[in-house]
């Protein structure tokens, strides 16, 4: 055997080792890999802009599939801490209207499989977590969506974040009882980050 021909089948022995022999092996091996190019484009940090502490001012609309003729406004403070590195994020509210103090609780949770967000949500009235809403943000805005009961009546919700700058941001919610042809604002928040 010749020295050329020797050497062809050493680097083809060594490709064929370097190689992965199947598609959960090469999973395998992407998953090893260095992440910082792929954290970057992921939405891990999608929802960044959200800690700190803010002034909210709260328009909640109390028969959206009626006209939204009927409405409260609080106003209040959001304080959101960071958890698992920005993966996650407890976001406390608190506000003050004309049915009195009102108190919440949201925990946000990225799935890196799906590359999603969940905002789970619960008021201190009666401590239980809502359906999630579930999302993506995609060019500078997040929607996120669940289906609950509003009214005895099976809706569509839409999660909305917007309009969002170092020190400014907007939520809303807004429902849907004709699967999305039509959306109705219930909750729709402006917060300022307090200095």
């Amino acid at each position: 055997m010749n020295y050329q021909k020797t050497l062809r089948l050493v680097l083809l022995a060594g490709a064929a080792l370097l190689t992965p022999a199947s598609p959960r092996q090469a999973a395998a091996a992407t998953a090893m890999q260095p992440t910082t190019q792929l954290a970057a484009t992921d939405g891990a940090h999608d929802f960044d802009f959200n800690f700190g502490t803010w002034h909210t001012h709260i328009t909640r609309v109390l028969d959206p599939f009626s006209g939204g003729t009927h409405t409260l406004t609080l106003e209040g403070t959001v304080t959101v801490h960071k958890v698992w590195d920005g993966r996650a994020q407890l976001e406390e509210i608190e506000a003050d209207g004309p049915r009195g103090h009102w108190e919440g609780l949201t925990l946000f949770l990225y799935n890196p499989v799906s590359q999603q967000w969940s905002q789970n949500y619960v008021d201190s009235k009666d401590g239980q977590i809502t359906t999630p809403l579930v999302g993506a943000f995609k060019n500078g805005r997040g929607d996120l969506y669940a289906t609950e009961e509003f009214n005895n009546k099976s809706v569509l919700i839409r999660g909305v974040w917007s309009n969002i700058t170092p020190d400014a941001h907007h939520f809303e919610e807004d429902f849907s009882d004709d699967g999305g042809a039509h959306w109705m604002p219930a909750f729709i928040a402006s917060l300022t980050r307090e200095k």
